[in-house]
């Protein structure tokens, strides 16, 4: 497989909107056949519906009575009502999708037409809470963590066990998300059941993004629970490892994409994620550190960066068009576009939305297309669809000064990628607000025994080469503030 192009979908919103302009009811089983066609022509291989679950009605109240949330949704909803608001999807009842958006029919139904254009389906996974109303709570309490009496971060469950008390689930640097009943994998039985639950959701799709992964690894969950009672005794192994595998053991091709943060990402792909989140490159960004992201791309290693999700924005983060100006836009989707790994785009990003929804609403307002982002993504995916990146062999390549006193190069991203012998195409951005210029060494074999043209795909540049030229000197380059360009080099004659 090469390197994947993902889309996630706000579902719920996304249903509602398609309906809206239908004038009926779309649900999973009949969307228009034109998305699956726009997403094909985009050049996406992954499609993640995010939030198809059944939310936990209890969970839903509190998303209904929370003062903080209800402020948001004055803001970003303005007359809304308590049925746009069915509650956070990352808040789960039942791993079973509602009959409004479908059902279970439903989502096999979008599925079976996801692959008939070579697209794949990611779902969720949400492994470190369920939502307060998901059946183990009142009919397998010993699978949460819990306390023999009241304390802060827990409630009472009335339970086939007896009364407990049982605890919210929790991000150690956080409150506790009160819709929510914290999972215990210290217990054996947990683990197993928690496979049991993930087995049963990958037969429905073909990946999972998994919620918080990094909370499950050990000795993060010990410290975040050492002062709740600890089991008798606890497994010694990691969770992730005996999940992945037992699922990889039947679906060998299928995804795990981890939410990570806290610089655990090697970790978790150690114990077998396929892709885990990079943030620090989306923060690098927004904080415009262009020099300690492109230390961090370089000192990375390959296979980090092959096995790193990266992305402009998502449903937890705020709209990039609201942050970035239209030319930064550019310059940071082409470089995430250009790097090895998976691609992660959201609903909402190609058109330039501004307006940031938490995800316990279930409708939004329609905004309207910025036809420059929208162009913006066009022409950067249908030139990435006809090259080689995604496909072939992608190198981070390292800028060097391109005269003593010249600090621009700390800010220039150069990817190369080869998909054949005769020909490699260069991904580089500048990712500043002003003119950068470097020299970059290509790891090309044969480099110097023939001459090239260079042909930017994004523009209409054409250069040509000399190959002893390149392989003593380096390739010279200069760009405009945020310049983005995307060269095809071939031998000359070869054309």
């Amino acid at each position: 497989m090469g390197h994947p192009i993902l889309y996630e979908i706000n579902t719920r919103c996304w249903l509602n909107k398609l309906s809206g302009v239908a004038g009926g009811t779309i649900t999973l089983a009949n969307v228009p056949e034109q998305e699956f066609a726009r997403w094909e022509e985009l050049g996406f291989t992954h499609i993640w519906l995010m939030g198809v679950w059944t939310t936990a009605s209890r969970s839903r109240a509190k998303a209904l009575q929370d003062s903080q949330l209800r402020e948001v949704y004055n803001r970003v909803l303005p007359g809304w009502k308590e049925a746009d608001v069915p509650g956070s999807p990352y808040a789960i009842g039942e791993y079973q999708v509602p009959a409004a958006l479908g059902g279970e029919a439903g989502l096999a139904i979008f599925r079976e037409r996801l692959r008939a254009r070579g697209l794949r389906l990611l779902l969720d996974f949400v492994p470190n809470h369920v939502g307060l109303d998901h059946p183990w709570v009142s009919q397998r309490p010993e699978l949460f963590v819990q306390s023999p009496a009241e304390r802060e971060g827990t409630f009472h469950q009335t339970t086939t066990a007896g009364e407990r008390w049982l605890a919210h689930g929790k991000d150690p640097y956080f409150a506790p998300w009160t819709d929510t009943v914290q999972v215990d994998y210290r217990r054996a039985g947990t683990r197993l059941a928690m496979i049991e639950l993930l087995q049963g959701i990958a037969q429905r799709c073909d990946g999972v993004r998994c919620d918080m992964a990094m909370l499950l690894l050990n000795d993060v969950f010990a410290k975040t629970w050492s002062s709740f009672p600890t089991p008798a005794s606890t497994p010694n192994s990691e969770f992730w490892a005996e999940a992945i595998s037992a699922v990889k053991q039947g679906q060998r091709d299928f995804i795990f994409l981890a939410e990570a943060y806290w610089g655990l990402q090697p970790k978790l792909q150690a114990l077998g994620f396929d892709y885990t989140y990079d943030k620090f490159i989306y923060d690098r960004l927004l904080d415009r550190h262009y020099g300690d992201l492109q230390r961090h791309l370089l000192e990375a290693t390959p296979e980090y960066v092959a096995r790193s999700a990266h992305f402009l924005e998502n449903h937890d983060e705020r709209r990039i068009a609201s942050l970035l100006s239209l030319e930064e836009h550019r310059a940071a989707a082409m470089m995430i576009l250009g790097l090895p790994g998976m691609r992660f785009l959201y609903e909402g990003q190609l058109t330039g939305a501004r307006i940031h929804v938490p995800v316990q609403l279930g409708r939004c307002i329609v905004e309207p297309v910025d036809k420059n982002i929208e162009v913006l993504y066009e022409r950067l995916l249908g030139a990435i669809k006809e090259s080689a990146i995604g496909t072939g062999e992608g190198k981070i390549l390292c800028p060097e000064r391109a005269w003593e006193g010249n600090p621009t190069a700390q800010n220039i991203i150069v990817v190369q990628w080869q998909k054949s012998a005769m020909e490699f195409e260069l991904v580089v951005v500048n990712l500043a607000p002003h003119r950068g210029q470097c020299r970059v060494r290509l790891a090309i074999e044969g480099l110097a025994a023939r001459n090239w043209e260079m042909r930017d795909r994004l523009g209409h540049e054409v250069h040509q080469r000399s190959g002893e030229e390149l392989q003593k000197q380096g390739l010279y380059l200069d760009l405009a503030e945020n310049g983005v360009q995307l060269f095809l080099c071939r031998p000359l004659g070869n054309n």
